[in-house]
């Protein structure tokens, strides 16, 4: 872990990370990737050290609430956080400040900061969102190494329906050959339905692999699933390919779909996308005015 000053925190549309890389490990992250330019080993995260500062200035420049937005690229609940308390403080300032807030994670180190979440949806709006991948928690620590399994995900969820508090659920990265199964799927599913979770974001069943996470994902393939011949079987169907979906993606999507269909779980993405980033209209008017310049 190393410390960064750094020029801006947010997006043009409200999204911010506050650490530059994960010690999660997920063997299939997308952000390895070279293309991202990091400069530091992706398990050293960087802490924005003055993000919190550059967040209360851009809040406050702001003439409208918004939702704003965390954890696409790095989890906002890597292990360090449990020290570091950034997380935390963020949250606080944006609840003093009266915006909503939409995360995105793994982690059930979330669970410490539910007083929090719970408070700024009552004022604003909070949207906790959860990465599911497989029902196995055998497998989940094989894929996702250094993080909580699906069995304390599911955890968060229950705890956040408890509190009214809306939940999505990111159902991918899908395998091909390890977790793409139909039980897999319907598991998850089940599960998705009994937490009552607003919607589920899929891009369908399948990955993305491109350089610096693919040779990472091949050498964690050989490590974790010893004569398996997983490799071979990746090289033979997908060699350097971008995208690799899964034989099964067809039947799943149908699957998928239809589930989603019959227990009113939203499940396009752009309609998903729309819900995280709006804020409530009905507390637009109230929040402008009790805004706290």
């Amino acid at each position: 872990m190393h410390f960064k000053s750094v020029k801006s925190i947010l997006s043009t549309n409200n999204g911010m990370n506050l650490f530059r890389g994960c010690e999660h490990g997920c063997i299939y992250c997308d952000s390895r990737s070279k293309c991202y330019r990091m400069d530091h080993s992706f398990e050293d995260i960087e802490v924005k050290e003055n993000a919190l500062e550059l967040l209360e200035n851009a809040l406050k420049k702001k003439k409208q609430k918004c939702m704003i937005g965390t954890g696409s690229m790095s989890d906002p609940y890597t292990p360090s956080e449990k020290l570091l308390r950034h997380t935390r403080k963020t949250l606080e300032l944006i609840k003093r400040l009266g915006f909503g807030i939409s995360l995105i994670t793994k982690s059930n180190l979330i669970l410490r900061d539910i007083d929090l979440l719970e408070e700024i949806n009552k004022k604003a709006k909070t949207v906790v969102q959860i990465t599911l991948t497989t029902f196995n928690d055998e497998l989940c620590k094989k894929i996702e190494e250094n993080v909580c399994p699906t069995s304390e995900r599911l955890k968060i969820l229950e705890e956040m329906q408890k509190r009214d508090i809306p939940t999505v659920v990111w159902l991918c990265p899908i395998l091909p050959f390890i977790n793409d199964t139909e039980e897999n799927l319907l598991n998850i599913l089940e599960a998705c339905k009994k937490y009552k979770v607003k919607g589920i974001i899929n891009f369908g069943f399948g990955l993305t692999l491109r350089e610096g996470n693919r040779e990472y994902f091949y050498q964690k393939l050989e490590k974790n699933f010893p004569g398996k011949g997983l490799f071979t079987i990746y090289n033979k169907y997908f060699r350097e390919s971008y995208i690799c979906n899964s034989p099964n993606n067809d039947k799943l999507s149908r699957l998928f779909h239809q589930f989603c269909n019959e227990n009113n779980i939203m499940h396009n993405n752009e309609e998903i996308f729309t819900y995280l980033s709006s804020f409530p209209k009905d507390k637009i008017h109230k929040d402008f005015l009790e805004f706290d310049f």
